[in-house]
């Protein structure tokens, strides 16, 4: 047998060894875009904490630029008005979006056709993908022309923002729910709404929150809406009334850093070292509500 003929049963061995070593190579190219990607992360953090450490302090949270909330103050010592405003805008905006999502989920998952579903699902993807700008552009138009901006304006702006993250993830989430289960409550003669409402929602509430928690993370540092939306603030008094301009963490961020003070430099650094930690946070939060979520839609499967 000639040397041409025993050639052809090599080849599978080698496209077995080219495969591997193609394999390796693309685990190789994963492994330094995953470090690539902390590293850049680790750098963020590192150089927010170097320069917001020193000024990260009770006063921040209890006194504003200039007002606190024992009195009035010749030092700009916190960012008390900017965080009650994030507060009072992202609590807003959570009380819109996270009831109206969680039943354009419902009705997706569990009551509408095909037909609608497909069609939801891609307005919801595409509302998503609008820039926050043009967001802020509309309710600008819609709310704030001839009326003024206010807190209500903006975490209306930020609940359109947050909304299909709320009804894409609770989307999510109903979809792993058995079909067993909802088969067995209907074969004992349940209606409809009241399987959804007293067997399945009950199985997904971790994985609700999960969204309604990544979502608040998402909004919490959204500047370019609120320019246009809630941006007018009439002092740096701690306001509680959404019915006026608020300061919020981002804006207060955008306005310090355009400023020649280095001490307001230093509260704009310090301001953005805890909107990082409070990400932190909500997304570590987030993974372990999915996690425990989980765990129970596979129990109540098993």
């Amino acid at each position: 047998m000639s040397a041409q003929e025993v050639n052809p049963l090599l080849r599978p061995k080698d496209h077995l060894l080219r495969r591997r070593l193609t394999n390796r190579g693309m685990e190789l190219l994963a492994w330094l875009a995953a470090a690539l990607a902390v590293f850049f992360l680790g750098v963020i953090v590192w150089s927010v904490a170097r320069q917001g450490l020193s000024q990260l302090s009770l006063s921040l949270f209890t006194k504003s630029q200039s007002v606190g909330f024992f009195g009035p103050t010749t030092e700009k010592l916190g960012l008390a008005n900017a965080f009650v405003g994030s507060l009072v805008i992202v609590g807003i905006a959570t009380a819109i979006a996270l009831p109206f999502g969680i039943l354009i989920a419902i009705y997706v998952n569990e009551f509408a056709g095909k037909t609608i579903r497909s069609a939801v699902t891609l307005v919801l993807d595409v509302l998503a993908g609008v820039p926050a700008i043009v967001i802020g552009i509309f309710v600008f138009q819609l709310i704030v022309v001839g009326r003024g901006q206010s807190g209500y304006a903006g975490g209306f702006a930020l609940s359109i923002l947050m909304l299909p993250l709320v009804a894409r993830a609770t989307m999510e989430v109903l979809a792993l729910v058995p079909n067993s289960l909802r088969e067995a409550a209907l074969g004992v003669g349940a209606p409809r709404w009241r399987v959804t409402l007293g067997v399945i929602l009950p199985q997904t509430i971790g994985g609700v929150l999960t969204g309604a928690v990544l979502a608040i993370a998402r909004i919490a540092g959204e500047t370019a809406p609120l320019l246009l939306v809630c941006s007018l603030v009439g002092g740096p008094a701690v306001n509680w009334n959404p019915a006026q301009a608020l300061m919020t963490v981002p804006l207060a961020i955008f306005e310090l850093s355009d400023q020649s003070d280095s001490q307001e430099h230093a509260l704009a650094w310090a301001g953005a070292l805890v909107l990082i930690l409070f990400i932190l946070v909500v997304s570590l939060t987030a993974r372990w509500l999915a996690t425990r979520s989980r765990r129970k839609i596979m129990r109540a499967s098993g």
